[in-house]
């Protein structure tokens, strides 16, 4: 059984979910996010509109998997509608940088040409001198975007050229030594 499942996730002030069918929808000031519930779960918000609670149709190993994984799902959109997530990225190299021009990413990472990315419409970004800094209202959509970026020029060993997460650890190997 699921610790979290039992546990009902507190709907913060000023933040409204709404439940029509198997679609779940969380607004709050940043935005709205809106998702399709596994149709092994049951989710209910209290009268009150305190908190929302999920529940299991039927109890099989498989519902009780996707119990905690979907508490986590629907506590991600509440907090990513109060305050957005973000990812930041590092362009390490000399001569790397990154624009962003209207709705487009445009890397120049060591490549003959200039890389373009399309931005996805609920998702903002903004370049500065090193880095880059991806916003949203939903962690997943956030986070594959910002792996989009990342794999156009992954860190490379020797001297830690591309693009690399802020929080991540580039494993440098020592390279050729001279006799």
């Amino acid at each position: 059984m699921s610790r979290l499942g039992k546990k009902p996730i507190l709907i913060p002030q000023g933040i409204e979910v709404t439940i029509s069918g198997q679609s779940v929808s969380v607004k709050g000031a940043n935005g709205t996010v809106t998702r399709n519930v596994s149709p092994l779960i049951v989710v209910s918000v209290l009268p009150d509109k305190s908190a929302v609670t999920l529940s299991l149709k039927k109890e099989t190993p498989e519902s009780k998997v996707l119990w905690g994984t979907w508490v986590s799902h629907i506590y991600n959109m509440i907090e990513g509608v109060k305050k957005p997530f973000e990812k930041r990225l590092i362009i390490e190299g000399i001569g790397y940088k990154a624009d962003v021009k209207g709705e487009e990413l445009i890397l120049s990472v060591g490549f003959s040409h200039q890389v373009t990315l399309k931005i996805p419409k609920d998702i903002k970004v903004v370049s500065d001198k090193n880095g880059i800094l991806v916003s949203g209202v939903d962690i997943e959509r956030v986070g594959d975007f910002a792996a989009k970026v990342r794999s156009v020029k992954k860190p490379e060993p020797y001297k830690g050229k591309g693009i690399h997460y802020s929080t991540e650890v580039v494993r440098r190997k020592q390279g050729k030594k001279t006799a």
